[in-house]
């Protein structure tokens, strides 16, 4: 995930592109704001006709507390579910924009706040934020707080949750996106109930294939989910056995997958991010839509 190697090597790349710090706000601002531009929807069999959404926040039990989350589906009729994990920067006004499209597409789509046990969402504003001194130090005791455990009862919970939900099409699968940290939580989602996620999608996921007994890559054997696995190419740089790893444990426990190097920086999908790769995200974003339409 962002650690301090990610955002140094991201830092070098945006200097070659004659970009410094400080447009940095200006550059992850900008890119939201072009988000929020009504455009192109990527068609799918069960988008809703009118392009009508509804949305709101919502709370959810879980056995640590209670979890601040934001739900936005097509607004008639029942839809696949989909769990999006944000990545570091937390649950905030980018991911809300990136789910109310995947949401035009006729998903119902959860968005939850990974910090929930220490404050609620937006923690940060921006992925800029994030890569100040002070943003960094605002999460650090709060990332100490997640786990692996942790990750995977909170999933379970918001999974018994969603099948509570009116919008929410029981009878397809569930599927569940992960951008930066949030890639391995999609492995630990589909750990929690195998039976109820049929897919998941990593972007730009850290730490999804280590030496530790609890690596994301080692629960292929566990889940009965398709998988769509996009690296950065910094991030295969580092670890290039990683992508090798995970089609290894995809292919023994008979799983499908999608594992694919985008010649884009850690950080490429989110639509805030100062390294955002409006090509290369709309690659991966196609990608995903034909991951959910096979397999939810």
């Amino acid at each position: 995930m962002c650690d301090e190697t990610t955002e140094a090597d991201n830092a070098l790349w945006l200097q070659k592109q004659g970009i410094g710090r400080r447009d940095l706000g200006k550059a992850g601002a900008g890119v939201a704001a072009l988000a929020l531009v009504p455009g192109c929807v990527s068609s799918a069999t069960n988008a809703p006709a009118d392009g009508s959404l509804a949305e709101r926040s919502v709370t959810i039990p879980t056995p640590d507390g209670t979890a601040d989350a934001f739900f936005v589906y097509p607004a008639k009729g029942k839809h696949p579910a989909i769990i999006l994990w944000p990545d570091i920067a937390g649950l905030r006004d980018a991911y809300k924009t990136m789910a109310r499209r995947l949401a035009q597409s006729g998903y119902a789509v959860l968005v939850v706040n990974q910090y929930y046990r220490s404050a609620p969402a937006p923690i940060l504003t921006s992925m800029a934020e994030w890569r100040t001194e002070a943003g960094q130090a605002k999460l650090a005791p709060m990332i100490a707080q997640l786990n692996p455990a942790v990750t995977t009862r909170d999933a379970a919970a918001f999974i018994t949750w969603l099948d509570q939900q009116t919008e929410v099409d029981k009878a397809r699968k569930i599927g569940s996106s992960g951008y930066c940290m949030g890639g391995p939580f999609t492995f630990r989602t589909a750990a929690a109930n195998p039976a109820r996620v049929g897919a998941i999608a990593s972007f730009h996921g850290g730490g999804l294939a280590t030496d530790a007994p609890d690596s994301p890559h080692r629960l292929f054997p566990t889940i009965k989910a398709a998988a769509l696995i996009a690296i950065a190419q910094n991030d295969d740089e580092k670890d290039p056995e990683a992508k090798t790893k995970l089609r290894a444990a995809a292919d023994a426990a008979e799983r499908p997958a999608e594992i694919e190097v985008y010649p884009a920086q850690h950080g490429w999908c989110t639509i805030d991010s100062p390294v955002y790769d409006e090509a290369q995200a709309e690659k991966a974003w196609e990608r995903m839509l034909d991951t959910w339409k096979r397999y939810l």
